[in-house]
């Protein structure tokens, strides 16, 4: 078993619980983690051995286009997608940050992470 990660991609996306969050939009950070068989791809050196990091950029673009209410359907979105594509994918974990969360206070960033 391997892991394959992309940090801190960034997107920004009209997700949040307020409407007025799904009009003006935030900036988002996507954690994204896979634990998957990488024995073939290590031995064999060829893509089509393993997980494309461009493809799985695309399936969180994908999700990161459609506005969601919460951070935790962001995340589950994501899952779906990539266990849906990669069927081999043993398991997938998600970080959704929100930038300057609207909570009344100073907050950098919230998140949620979800592994499944």
């Amino acid at each position: 078993m391997g892991l394959i990660s992309l940090e801190g991609m960034e997107f920004f996306a009209y997700h949040g619980f307020y409407d007025e969050e799904q009009k003006i939009g935030n900036k988002y950070t996507i954690d994204l983690t896979i634990k998957t068989d990488l024995s073939l791809a290590a031995e064999t050196d060829r893509l089509k051995n393993t997980i494309n990091y461009e493809e799985l950029y695309n399936l969180v673009l994908e999700v990161m286009l459609q506005k969601h209410r919460l951070l935790e359907h962001v995340a589950h979105a994501i899952i779906q997608k990539v266990k849906s594509k990669y069927q081999l994918v043993e398991t997938v974990t998600v970080g959704v940050s929100k930038h300057n969360p609207p909570i009344g206070g100073i907050c950098s960033k919230a998140k949620v992470i979800i592994t499944r």
